[in-house]
């Protein structure tokens, strides 16, 4: 399985940006896709996660009300709407997925497959 971001680049705040991920190869089981970002000389942190199957969503609290994150399963793409953005939004964002349903969603080390990585940077 393998997974491709797409859709990062730059914008001034305030503005908006949809990232997509898209997974191939042999067919998909994960249960939950998810975003992550990474700033320079920061630690990867959780963004974004959806359940596959019934769709719950889960966010971290620095993107609450303005990202949303979706999915359309006869893709095997997940979204990430970004609206209102802001300087500190600025990161490499990496798609991930997960095969099984576990209660936490925000650990990395939890997730098995993932995306090369796209810049979203966002100028003040």
């Amino acid at each position: 399985v393998q997974l491709q971001a797409s859709g990062g680049g730059l914008v001034q705040a305030g503005g908006s940006l949809r990232l997509s991920c898209a997974a191939s190869g042999r067919p998909f089981s994960a249960r939950t896709g998810a975003w992550f970002r990474q700033a320079p000389g920061k630690e990867r942190e959780f963004v974004a996660a959806i359940n596959w199957a019934g769709g719950g969503t889960y966010y971290a609290d620095s993107v609450k009300g303005r990202f949303t994150i979706s999915r359309d399963n006869t893709k095997n793409t997940v979204y990430l709407q970004m609206n209102s953005l802001k300087p500190e939004d600025t990161a490499v964002y990496y798609c991930a997925a997960k095969k099984y349903y576990t209660n936490t969603y925000s650990d990395p080390r939890l997730y098995d497959y993932w995306g090369q990585g796209t810049q979203v940077t966002v100028s003040s």
